[in-house]
């Protein structure tokens, strides 16, 4: 049997693993005994810094998440969404580069369409199509575009833009397009 233990602090977004330690029982260093010395120790020091004292025999408001936690949380997904959206568009990419059909994802906040139009051994022209709340520098991950090649666009390579829709439109380089379709 496994003896690491933990306390979990339950709040949104997410639980908090707020304690962990091993459980040694009838010992000093039992997880257990050791949180609830810490959580006395915490109480006193509490009654000290504060005019209206707990009447509760513990305190336990030091382990909980504060702003920098939550802001660090929030931080932290918006770098494995970045990651997902790295791995989701060379995969719209390589779909669109082989049927020349625009190919979707569909998110809380946006829906991402990339359409590509190539003739071989020429550069192929990308468009992003963008509906909704749109993360920040999101055509960056579009492998093989310059940076800053991105453009404006009124309409789709097949239609026109949707009244909440956005585009944006580039030139990828053939060898980039050759590797996303030999992969």
């Amino acid at each position: 049997m496994q003896r690491w233990r933990g306390a979990v602090w339950r709040s949104e977004p997410c639980p908090w693993l707020v304690a962990a330690g091993t459980r040694e029982d009838g010992s000093a260093d039992d997880f257990y005994a050791a949180l609830a010395a810490d959580a006395k120790a915490s109480r006193s020091a509490y009654n000290a810094q504060h005019s209206r004292p707990l009447t509760t025999q513990t305190y336990v408001g030091n382990l909980l998440p504060d702003r920098d936690d939550h802001l660090r949380y929030r931080l932290e997904e918006g770098a494995r969404f970045v990651r997902r959206l790295e791995s989701v568009i060379p995969g719209l990419t390589r779909a669109s580069l082989i049927d020349g059909a625009e190919h979707t994802v569909a998110y809380d906040t946006f829906t991402l369409g990339v359409q590509i139009r190539a003739q071989e051994g020429h550069e192929a022209y990308v468009a992003v199509r963008i509906t909704g709340s749109v993360p920040g520098d999101l055509v960056r991950i579009v492998p093989g575009c310059e940076r800053e090649g991105w453009f404006p666009e009124s309409r789709l390579p097949d239609r026109d833009l949707l009244p909440a829709e956005q585009a944006w439109s580039n030139l990828m380089d053939p060898a980039t397009a050759g590797k996303l379709l030999a992969d």
